[in-house]
């Protein structure tokens, strides 16, 4: 789905899992610049919209996310995760209910499998679960931003900024009251330096919630059954996980970025077996180049790694 906003002045479009969307409007460090001081908006209308309606709602969904949300308070905002049997990860929803309705944005693309597996569960209960993709569009506004949302259908606060759930037929008219644009390349450098994971980048078909600090907003430790909370319980009790997410500070002097599934391995042993790979890089506008990386658990928190060919030194995010 292809957004009217690649019509802005210097839209450059993104390719990949982000098609369909600007990657910048040409000067990322500016757009980033904006973004950091609550300036301007990011369009990721390219990213699926699933809602759930009816009066059971969050109590059924509660059952089936790894997050507490049966008493989901209306506008706050919830990371949630659905997992295999096994406890891998296969769903990232990014929710928020508005009292009536639980709305959900979902990695582009993925909506369907998503609704097709609500869809299969909802056996007795009162609930109608809809793919909203075509009618809604999600654009974040960040931190600090003052710009109006009163068009908008759902807003989820969060502490780096608002995601938005607007009508798509209006994402024209009511992006143009929230200031210069930015891409989606600027989004991903500030989301990296959050240390933020997002599915199908940070994750693999083997990824388990621990390793890549979801456990801290995705996953509550105390709630009942759920699919895969077998996996998640025993791993945090008893055991550790097999790997771990790391933040990467890049050599600068290098002028391109490892890609996504680089592998890494140490730098004092560039030939030898790999220890994990990049999952996501970026250049940013004041720490440079910096990515975040999955490696096997016992690599030494003060190793120096290399992302492919470029060196780098690590930030613990998921300890040992």
């Amino acid at each position: 789905m292809k957004s009217p906003l690649l019509s802005l002045p210097g839209a450059v479009p993104a390719e990949g899992a982000d098609d369909g969307v600007a990657a910048h409007y040409g000067d990322i460090f500016r757009e980033q610049r904006n973004l950091s001081q609550g300036a301007g908006f990011v369009d990721l209308s390219h990213r699926g919209v699933v809602t759930v309606t009816g009066p059971d709602r969050l109590s059924w969904l509660h059952l089936l996310l790894t997050q507490h949300v049966s008493e989901l308070p209306p506008q706050q905002a919830a990371e949630a995760l659905v997992l295999s049997p096994n406890g891998h990860v296969e769903h990232a929803l990014y929710l928020v209910d508005d009292g009536t309705t639980t709305w959900a944005h979902v990695e582009p693309g993925t909506q369907q499998a998503l609704v097709a597996y609500l869809d299969g569960m909802r056996f007795f209960y009162r609930v109608e679960v809809a793919d909203a993709t075509a009618e809604y569009a999600v654009v974040h506004l960040p931190a600090g931003s003052t710009a109006a949302v009163e068009g908008a259908a759902a807003v989820r606060e969060l502490p780096y900024g608002r995601d938005l759930f607007v009508p798509r037929g209006e994402l024209e008219r009511l992006t143009a009251g929230y200031g210069p644009a930015a891409g989606v390349w600027a989004y991903e450098a500030l989301r990296i330096e959050d240390h933020r994971p997002r599915l199908g980048f940070e994750t693999d078909h083997r990824t388990i919630p621990h390793e890549v600090d979801w456990l801290r907003t995705a996953v509550h430790l105390q709630k009942g059954c759920y699919r895969g909370q077998e996996t998640v319980a025993r791993v945090h009790n008893l055991g550790r996980p097999p790997r771990r997410l790391v933040f990467l500070h890049l050599d600068g002097t290098e002028e391109t970025l490892p890609p996504h599934g680089a592998e890494v391995r140490l730098a004092t042993d560039p030939d030898g077996r790999a220890l994990g790979f990049v999952t996501s890089s970026a250049r940013h506008h004041e720490l440079g180049p910096i990515a975040l990386a999955i490696v096997k658990r016992n690599v030494p928190v003060d190793a120096v790694l290399l992302a492919g060919t470029v060196p780098g030194t690590q930030d613990v995010i998921v300890p040992q």
